[in-house]
């Protein structure tokens, strides 16, 4: 029996036509091996040829849809040109400040970063750490009421709320007396949240110069790939004051009336800065706000007459006279096909020798981190992952649950952050003299579909407030034990790997 012949038997088409959608569906699959695999990680690879092969009639609309990991056109362009013109500016900038010593690994890993970005190490000083979310608000909203030139503000979501109202009125207040308010905010990032469409409604009359990141409009040709996100968290004022970190400008329980009954709340971290290393923050964000609103802020200038002297401060340094410590800034997203942020935490990672602590809500490595951090485990590094107990998406929930066997057999400790607070911080810190901090989660959503901003902190005593806000995580959490996590229901299991197959569709 021919199975072909008895399968052309039972389709409503005509022979012709079946022969002709078979031959499509074939050459369809063929091609897919040859195409899809290109410039792409192997697990991603695997998983859209499962699509393809498997479900064509869904996988390959999907791939055609979603399967571009990249920015192209004019972003990928204004991109490249950022870079050049950054490297031109900043050609005079040694790769780590004078005056900062720090060992050769981690020096490679600087220029690493450099070579990646165009952004070198720089001087700063470091203000706080703000880990209490209205406090936190508090701090950012100071600032801008004392804002004398200009405010940059970019945030993934937005809302203006009761817990957000002191903050957004106080920067209609100075744009009101004459100071340059840019706002940018994700536009699907937020369109979920009620406080959203009031933040719109009410800067539309004011002085507030706002645009949405990454629009989706098709009828004025503004379409992408809809699930990439702009996910940076930035505050700058006047160029010399700046916070960084994993917090956006919403309520603490994101405008959901369900979360406020349970108490689930977000614990968040920003970082206050000052000096050379906002300048860094804030040719980030004119890329950005050139992508959306096509006006130039030009600091190159600014930053070529800045370069540091051999005392390692810049020109006109505000903070003359104050602790430095050094910083370095590593943007990412899909308008760097080289992926900096992944390779910096891997490397990082290499050269611990005693501790590694990795923060992450969303906890999806690709195989070269989860190698990276199993492999520091097994030659005798202290490693500690802290994760939440029950993370808001459900997909992420359960594929990072699918990666805690793996890890916990290499010797690392898994700490889960108990609910119903979602521990929503993103940092990693590398024995006593380095931390990073900022939006990026350990995913790979965060590696290759969002814009994200890290900052690197190396010395100083930013690194030790860094590793008491992990203590204080430690109190709040749970440690998981591999036995009782390998008697956990097949059930489980089977949802955990379904979720960690379908995370590699990227």
């Amino acid at each position: 029996m021919n199975p072909t012949v008895d399968r052309l038997d039972f389709l409503p088409f005509p022979d012709g036509v079946t022969s002709a959608l078979l031959i499509t569906e074939y050459a369809i699959k063929i091609l897919a091996l040859g195409m899809v695999p290109e410039n792409r990680q192997p697990a991603s690879s695997q998983a859209w040829l499962l699509a393809i092969l498997f479900i064509p009639i869904i996988g390959v609309p999907m791939f055609l849809l979603l399967g571009n990991p990249y920015i192209t056109g004019r972003r990928h362009l204004i991109q490249a040109e950022a870079n050049l013109l950054y490297a031109e500016a900043l050609e005079d900038w040694p790769t780590v400040p004078p005056g900062v010593h720090i060992g050769p690994g981690v020096r490679t890993v600087l220029g690493m970063n450099r070579a990646l970005t165009a952004i070198p190490c720089m001087s700063g000083e470091f203000v706080a750490l703000h880990s209490d979310y209205g406090r936190s608000l508090e701090a950012m909203t100071a600032a801008v009421r004392g804002a004398r030139d200009h405010v940059h503000i970019e945030f993934y979501a937005q809302s203006w709320d009761d817990e957000t109202d002191e903050f957004f009125t106080a920067a209609v207040a100075a744009a009101e007396r004459g100071v340059t308010v840019r706002l940018l905010v994700d536009h699907l990032g937020s369109l979920r949240y009620r406080g959203f469409k009031r933040l719109r409604r009410r800067l539309r009359q004011t002085p507030v110069e706002f645009h949405l990141m990454l629009p989706i409009n098709p009828f004025v040709g503004r379409f992408r790939r809809p699930d990439l996100r702009n996910h940076r968290k930035l505050l700058i004022v006047d160029g010399h004051h700046g916070f960084i970190g994993s917090q956006n400008l919403i309520a603490r329980h994101y405008g959901s009336r369900r979360n406020a009954r349970l108490g689930r709340e977000w614990v968040d971290l920003m970082m206050e800065v000052r000096g050379e290393i906002v300048r860094g923050m804030d040719g980030v964000f004119a890329v950005d706000w050139y992508s959306e609103s096509g006006e130039v802020i030009d600091i190159r200038e600014e930053l070529a007459l800045r370069a540091p002297d051999e005392t390692g401060r810049g020109a006109g340094d505000p903070t003359a006279g104050d602790p430095v410590t050094a910083f370095q800034l590593v943007p990412s997203g899909p308008g760097y096909r080289t992926q900096p942020n992944l390779r910096m935490f891997t490397q990082l990672i290499g050269q611990a020798q005693d501790r590694i602590r990795i923060v992450s809500p969303y906890f999806v490595p690709d195989e070269s981190l989860l190698h990276a951090i199993t492999s520091a485990s097994y030659r005798g590094v202290d490693v500690e992952l802290f994760v939440p107990e029950h993370a808001d998406q459900f997909m992420v929930h359960h594929a990072q649950r699918s990666y805690f066997r793996a890890l916990l057999e290499a010797g690392v400790r898994i700490n889960r952050f108990r609910s119903p607070a979602v521990l929503h911080t993103k940092m990693l810190l590398i024995d006593d003299y380095g931390g990073v901090v900022g939006s990026s989660n350990m995913d790979l959503r965060s590696f290759n579909l969002n814009f994200e901003i890290s900052l690197l902190v190396l010395g100083g005593d930013a690194v030790a407030e860094l590793n008491q806000v992990v203590d204080s995580y430690l109190d709040e959490s749970a440690p998981l034990a591999l036995e009782g996590w390998n008697g956990r229901p097949w059930a489980g299991r089977y949802v955990d790997n379904v979720a960690r197959l379908t995370s590699a569709l990227q």
